[in-house]
């Protein structure tokens, strides 16, 4: 039942209060989206080498790219900031990250520990069906190293990797491999292009499957920890081919 009030602003072609407030609140959502879009976005070209380290950010143009307001732009930089893919100098402006090379052999290290622990257990656990699936993944790298596509073969390995977890019976392993790997993701771009690195890599994971297939957990562990040790290896002559990549200090880009 309305009120008379009510009555009052239907009859004059309004609508009652309790309408129009909710109404108003209605385009919050779409901020969020939009918001969650350009991280998304922006994070895949920074993980990907699309936008190199150092490389400016131009909020005014990423928002008229989009069609939006520089808001949902500064809340996705922002979260960017916070996971360390990019600097923010108030005096100088924005730009992405450079790799921070002290970072990455802690972070390699982790992901080894974790990686290991799941190369044990999808020893211990993998049927004859998900050696199969580990056999087919190989191919498919293969593959994509044969035709030179690096941004195939970096997908290739990915899933690779999370196959194994899945084999392993603990997926969330995953999960916490992906939470510290974010700046050795960039650093394994910049090894992909070496001659013959990608089917070196396709030799380690073989030499991981081919222990899982025996049911041989040390063997497993140790052709991972073999494959991963070598990231590490390499930090030096990576940093070397891209010293423009990387930051031994917190600097100002622009100076």
């Amino acid at each position: 039942m309305t009120s008379d009030k009510d009555d009052t602003a239907i009859a004059a072609g309004s609508e009652p209060r309790r309408r129009t407030v909710r109404s108003e609140a209605r385009p919050a959502p779409r901020t969020a989206t939009v918001s969650a879009t350009v991280y998304r976005d922006l994070r895949d070209d920074i993980l990907a080498l699309r936008r190199a380290p150092g490389a400016p950010i131009a909020e005014k143009q990423i928002s008229e790219a989009y069609g939006v307001s520089r808001t949902p732009v500064r809340e996705a930089v922002l979260k960017l900031a916070d996971e360390g893919l990019v600097e923010i100098y108030p005096q100088s402006g924005t730009f992405v990250a450079r790799i921070p090379l002290a970072a990455l052999p802690e972070a390699i290290t982790i992901r080894r520990v974790l990686e290991e622990a799941v190369a044990r257990f999808a020893a211990e656990r993998a049927t004859r069906s998900q050696v199969a699936l580990l056999r087919a993944s190989l191919e498919a790298q293969r593959e994509r190293a044969a035709a030179g596509d690096r941004d195939g073969f970096h997908k290739a390995d990915e899933e690779f990797h999370a196959l194994l977890a899945d084999i392993s019976g603990y997926p969330g392993f995953w999960t916490l491999v992906n939470q510290v790997k974010v700046q050795v993701d960039r650093y394994r771009r910049l090894t992909l292009p070496l001659t013959g690195r990608m089917g070196e890599v396709v030799v380690e994971h073989e030499a991981i499957v081919d222990a899982i297939a025996a049911g041989d957990p040390s063997a497993a562990a140790a052709a991972l920890k073999a494959h991963l040790t070598h990231l590490e290896i390499s930090i030096a002559d990576t940093r070397d081919a891209n010293p423009q990549y990387f930051s031994a200090v917190d600097a100002d880009p622009s100076r």
